[in-house]
């Protein structure tokens, strides 16, 4: 069960948006749900390998996962619930979950921890092992209730099969009674930027390998860093550490534990994002020499809940002049259906994106008219090659390419963070050869375009996953938290200001 909620993305979530991973509108079931994931970088292909190793008999009711949106319904939530329940016994050897840990539905601000809370009561001896993201916002519920959490250590996040191998390693030492996990956790009141985040860099590498060497070295069982999903306006959004011991090693645990937060705590002026002004991004893009030079739009991320169809960074892109360009995807159904219609090879005039308004955040959808021709028409199929969910089918429903002169511009039916460049490719489109190659993401990009950019450059466009933390309303936020809320304690060791980058 995963889903990352935006708790201000005005996109819904009903039960037809947890269909990734098949070209039905639905989540997978059963068998349909092993040979779905099989083979993929996810952490369920993990323990369908363990299971047919160890020659043990593998139950899965249901893999439901939906790209990040708005709050999940409750409907859709209890289905998948239910279809879960519904398949225990309390006579299994043991359970793994692989979940998200960032979910809020209409009812439930935790919905991975109300979940696992009703496994637990319904096989209360039963261990059960969770597999998370990065990006959870760890709660006393998720914890209480499971023996064992791992999480994945890097963003993008391309060891997701090997965050399942941890925890069901783990599980499996447990059922066979070698160890008895016992899990010591705790947080920062810290909000860190999800483009501070990454652990490939400072300032959480090597908090993230410190945590790492541990676990390598046997120190503890398991040991994951939390960055959070800051995007989720909840108690439990803040920085947090959870480690898993031999109940005889509690106390490395906890020193373990303590350790890996004080780091993160001491350094947390650094992860604070100096976005700057778009226009100012695309100018010093304009400066860069050869390419292909990437502009990520991390304001209108899919990948943490955006509309992906706000316009505003390729309109100022072409009021600049930029040139030779590739954009997309812009998630514009009916867009879509115009250039269907017209057909390829045809010369078409229409308004693109912004039909979505953003009223938590008041902002207006604001379509961009484009004139130029279609010049490819797909089904938007074609299966993930890239490091991050490798294998897994996507599907961005059908597309189609609209060639304005300076920019060929990809609109699809459905919306998907570009993280793989099978977005493009698919549709004809080579990112290698291209001067310019405009998407939203926010990290997950690095997959599947940074091994091909000369130059990266973040540009802050507007919408529901915006760099300035102070645009949005919190309510539920445990506060006071950093940096929303001040402090005058150790600003940690110097930042880097730079929002740019060369490859």
């Amino acid at each position: 069960m995963r889903h990352e909620t935006n708790t201000f993305s005005p996109i819904p979530t009903p039960l037809s948006a947890f269909f990734r991973g098949s070209w039905s509108n639905a989540p997978l079931y059963g068998a349909d749900a092993i040979e779905g994931y099989r083979g993929t970088n996810y952490p369920l292909a993990a323990v369908i390998d363990l299971a047919e190793r160890e020659r043990a008999e593998l139950v899965v009711p249901i893999a439901a996962n939906a790209s990040p949106s708005g709050p999940v319904e409750d409907a859709a939530f209890e289905h998948i619930a239910k279809t879960i329940i519904d398949a225990l016994d309390p006579e299994l050897d043991g359970i793994f979950l692989d979940l998200h840990g960032a979910m809020v539905t209409e009812s439930h601000d935790d919905a991975e921890g109300e979940l696992i809370r009703r496994i637990r009561a319904a096989c209360p001896n039963v261990p059960i092992a969770v597999a998370l993201d990065f990006h959870t916002n760890l709660s006393p519920a998720m914890v209480e209730c499971s023996d064992i959490v791992t999480a994945y250590r890097t963003y993008p996040h391309i060891d997701m099969y090997e965050t399942g191998e941890r925890a069901c390693r783990t599980l499996i030492r447990a059922i066979r009674g070698e160890i008895e996990p016992v899990t010591v956790w705790g947080t920062r009141p810290l909000l860190t930027h999800m483009l501070r985040q990454t652990p490939s860099k400072q300032p959480m590498k090597d908090i993230m390998d410190r945590a790492i060497a541990a676990e390598a070295g046997g120190e503890v069982l398991n040991a994951s860093l939390l960055g959070s999903f800051p995007l989720a306006d909840t108690p439990h959004t803040r920085f947090s550490a959870i480690v898993v011991v031999d109940r005889k090693a509690a106390d490395a645990g906890k020193a373990m534990c303590e350790e890996l937060l004080s780091l993160a705590w001491k350094r947390r002026a650094d992860f604070v994002f100096p976005y700057e002004p778009m226009a100012q991004s695309l100018a010093f893009a304009k400066t860069l020499d050869g390419g292909p030079i990437v502009l990520v739009d991390h304001g209108d991320n899919t990948g943490a809940g955006g509309c992906q169809d706000i316009m505003a960074v390729i309109e100022e892109a072409l009021r600049q002049g930029l040139e030779d360009m590739i954009a997309g995807p812009i998630y514009d159904p009916e867009a879509v259906e115009a250039m269907i219609a017209a057909g390829v090879g045809q010369t078409i005039e229409l308004a693109v994106g912004g039909r979505i308004d953003m009223p938590a955040l008041g902002l207006k959808g604001q379509p961009l008219r484009l004139s130029g021709t279609v010049t490819r028409i797909t089904n938007g199929r074609f299966r993930i090659g890239g490091p991050m969910m490798t294998g897994m089918m996507a599907d961005l429903g059908r597309c189609a390419v609209l060639d304005t002169g300076p920019m060929q511009l990809l609109v699809a039916e459905r919306r998907l963070e570009t993280f793989d460049a099978g977005c493009f490719t698919h549709a004809g489109l080579d990112p290698a050869t291209a001067r310019y190659v405009l998407i939203k993401s926010r990290q997950h990009f690095r997959a599947g375009f940074e091994p091909l950019a000369r130059h990266i450059v973040m540009v802050a466009g507007p919408g529901v996953c915006s760099s300035d933390y102070d645009a949005f309303p919190f309510k539920n936020l445990t506060r006071p938290i950093y940096p929303l809320d001040k402090d005058p304690g150790d600003q940690g060791y110097e930042r880097e200001e730079k929002a740019h980058e060369s490859v």
